[in-house]
């Protein structure tokens, strides 16, 4: 069985990102994700991108998991964030870069642009906190 999976927004692209608009969806060469605010989860989201944190990587490389590469990502804080959460430190992520087919890879991006992920990503995943991220079946 395989689920979009629709994670925690917690921010957005930072200064340092570099992106082209020049087609749907945006390619993004390099990643900053500026927290805005942040509920918890270790798997977030900034459309077209996803981040990770690093023991969620570790996870879902340990199992052998498909669909996916990992790569470096800036992360930065927004004043608001720094104002409202002065003590929030903020784990090691990682730049989860999805490249697997929907329904068929453990991640994979739908004709939709959403993300779909197989159970046993997603059992993967519930391991660690995921309490804002939304499952839905899918159907491909």
């Amino acid at each position: 069985m395989f689920y979009y999976l629709e994670p925690e927004v917690a921010g957005g692209f930072g200064e340092d990102t570099v992106v082209s608009t020049a087609s749907h969806p945006p390619v993004v060469t390099r990643l900053e994700y500026k927290f805005e605010g942040w509920l918890g989860d270790e798997i977030l989201e900034t459309f077209p991108c996803f981040i990770v944190t690093e023991a969620v990587a570790s996870e879902i490389t340990k199992l052998n998991l498909t669909g996916f590469s990992l790569d470096s990502v800036k992360v930065s804080k927004s004043e608001e964030f720094d104002e409202m959460e002065p003590l929030t430190v903020l784990p090691k992520f990682l730049w989860l870069k999805v490249e697997g087919q929907a329904g068929l890879s453990d991640f994979g991006i739908a004709t939709d642009h959403r993300l779909v992920v197989s159970d046993k990503a997603r059992i993967a995943l519930e391991k660690h906190q995921l309490q804002y991220a939304d499952f839905e079946s899918f159907v491909g």
